[in-house]
């Protein structure tokens, strides 16, 4: 809720407040950052996780890559795409944004690759694909 209305400071107070955070506590301040356009925050915070990742946090993740567009940005979305488990590989939104990513960064090949592994291809897919 506090990171919804842009109050940073007091979401990260509470944040650090939660002894043991889980996946869905990592998850909405990762969303806060992403929607808070603090991309670099977000990436910081997704490599220091000690939770098991899931396919929602790899399509932040992906996202904040393909915003951030750095070199920082471009070496850990590829890494993460690299190492996607197989079971975040079913994942449509997570596919979606991995190409997205990829689109930006200018790796076309890859990106080949992607489209391919996805099943239901939407009109996102096709818009990222026409980018």
């Amino acid at each position: 809720m506090l990171m919804k209305f842009g109050n940073i400071q007091n979401a990260e107070r509470v944040f650090k407040l939660i002894p043991q955070k889980s996946v869905i506590t990592y998850g909405a301040m990762m969303k806060g950052y992403v929607d808070n356009e603090m991309f670099e925050k977000a990436l910081d915070l997704f490599e220091h996780m000690n939770v098991v990742k899931n396919d929602v946090m790899y399509t932040m993740v992906f996202n904040a890559c393909g915003k951030l567009g750095n070199d920082r940005a471009i070496k850990i979305g590829n890494k993460l795409f690299d190492e996607l488990p197989d079971n975040c590989k079913s994942s449509t939104a997570t596919l979606n944004s991995a190409l997205h990513m990829l689109m930006k960064f200018g790796n076309i090949q890859k990106a080949e690759r992607v489209f391919k592994l996805i099943p239901q291809k939407s009109v996102i897919t096709y818009g990222a694909m026409m980018k």
